[in-house]
């Protein structure tokens, strides 16, 4: 789960979940204007106005980061209707002190000690209505006896609260990666599916667990989305597309009662990434040799983009290369390595392999299919990787020899691992680009 962030903008329902009514999509601190204006009166103390905009901001917050409507198909991100949310008013006169308080404060929010997810900060009036969480008159009581606004929070949500200063806004928002996930397919978004399928399966034991969570979607990975598929009704073809991705966002917040006071919470544990958000200048590692190896295999076939040295700095001749692979490809050309970016790049990648010039065709095999390949994989991609590996063994005694069955398994597996350990790449026994780059360099070697 990636790190909360303070969105530029939120759609809001004007009516219960399931009415016909219309969306309306306004800046995140406008919204935060209007329901303070609306839920709470400007001639309250500023320490109690302030203890509502926090609850406000988070419940809100919470509402996006679960992604309550969206994983159960809403086109929105909260309603506008108090039996559900919180009051919004379209064209709702706003106090200019309130206004001035949720500047300062729109981008802050409540969490629990340990938890990363901002809190559910159930609220109520306190008088005609009352629930377990803050009351919003209870506050101006509290306000006029002296206690600061992070006080009158510790009354209604407990002394283990934290409040998160100055968050990050970020435009786009939305979890689902925006390709589907399917055996050969790794990276945080894989890890993710790979974390929430364990929790969900401590509530539903039929689900494998999958081991280790390395990001990497192969066979354990595929059986577990199928039973995931087959219990809650979805076609059980191991593949997560949008409908699985959002079904299983929307029961790992309901084990884990993430739109609950009590909640379960996400601790920062749960939330730690293996793989980078985004690649930019000044990074290492082998996250930015795979750049670099798309960049210069597409630089070979293109003359407008140059190609690079693949050496895992991230230094101003990537940057420039990453630069140019935006401008040409319409996106936004930072030199940031996202999930966009990256994104564009596989598809560019295997939009040149699957149009490879007539000229190049029989150098087809040797080239990185554009996935990755694991156990549970089969066909004629593992039965080349096992022709390289089997030309490798005979040569090389630190690779044990692999039988070509076009099977993808634990012997196959050993022999890659062999290698990742030779070329110093992590030995995790699935093939990704830099793995073929090295067993295609060192079966170049001894054929």
């Amino acid at each position: 789960m990636a790190t909360p962030v303070i969105p530029e903008y939120i759609t809001v329902h004007l009516g219960t979940p399931q009415s016909n009514a219309r969306n309306v999509r306004i800046p995140f601190p406008d919204y935060i204007k209007n329901v303070a204006s609306s839920e709470i009166y400007p001639t309250w103390p500023e320490n109690a106005l302030r203890a509502n905009i926090y609850a406000q901001t988070t419940f809100a917050l919470n509402r996006i980061y679960t992604e309550h409507y969206r994983s159960q198909g809403y086109d929105f991100d909260i309603t506008s209707s108090t039996a559900y949310d919180q009051s919004y008013k379209p064209n709702n006169e706003v106090f200019s002190n309130i206004s001035k308080l949720v500047d300062e404060l729109f981008n802050d929010y409540v969490v629990k000690q340990g938890q990363i997810q901002p809190y559910f900060t159930q609220y109520c009036n306190g008088t005609t209505v009352t629930c377990p969480g803050l009351s919003q008159w209870g506050t101006v009581t509290l306000a006029n006896r002296g206690l600061t606004p992070y006080q009158i929070l510790q009354r209604y949500y407990g002394n283990d609260i934290n409040i998160v200063f100055n968050a990050p806004v970020r435009g786009d928002i939305a979890s689902y990666p925006g390709t589907a996930l399917r055996l050969g397919s790794a990276g945080e978004d894989v890890r993710t599916i790979q974390r929430q399928l364990n929790r969900i399966a401590s509530n539903y034991p039929a689900i494998p667990r999958i081991s280790p969570t390395n990001g990497i979607f192969e066979s354990r990975t595929v059986a577990a989305v199928k039973e995931f598929q087959r219990i809650f009704n979805l076609t059980p073809d191991g593949i997560v597309g949008r409908n699985t991705w959002y079904r299983i966002k929307y029961i790992y917040n309901s084990v884990k009662r993430l739109s609950e006071l009590y909640s379960e919470g996400i601790t920062i544990t749960e939330s730690q990434r293996q793989y980078s958000t985004s690649l930019r200048r000044g990074d290492r590692g082998n996250e930015v040799r795979i750049i670099q190896y798309y960049l210069n295999f597409l630089g070979f076939f293109n003359p407008r983009l140059s190609q690079i040295t693949v050496d895992g700095i991230f230094g101003n001749e990537t940057y420039n290369a990453v630069v140019n692979f935006q401008r040409l490809y319409g996106l936004q050309a930072d030199g940031i390595v996202g999930r966009g970016t990256w994104n564009q790049l596989q598809n560019a990648y295997n939009g040149v392999l699957n149009a490879l010039p007539n000229e190049y065709k029989s150098y087809a095999s040797l080239l990185y299919p554009g996935y990755f390949i694991t156990t549970g994989a089969t066909g004629n991609v593992v039965t080349q990787i096992q022709t390289f590996l089997r030309v490798i063994a005979r040569n090389n005694s630190a690779v044990p020899s692999v039988t070509v069955d076009g099977i993808y398994g634990a012997q196959t597996a050993a022999a890659v691992t062999a290698v990742q350990r030779l070329s110093g790449l992590p030995q995790n026994g699935q093939v990704g680009p830099l793995t073929w780059n090295a067993i295609v360099n060192l079966y170049n070697e001894y054929r």
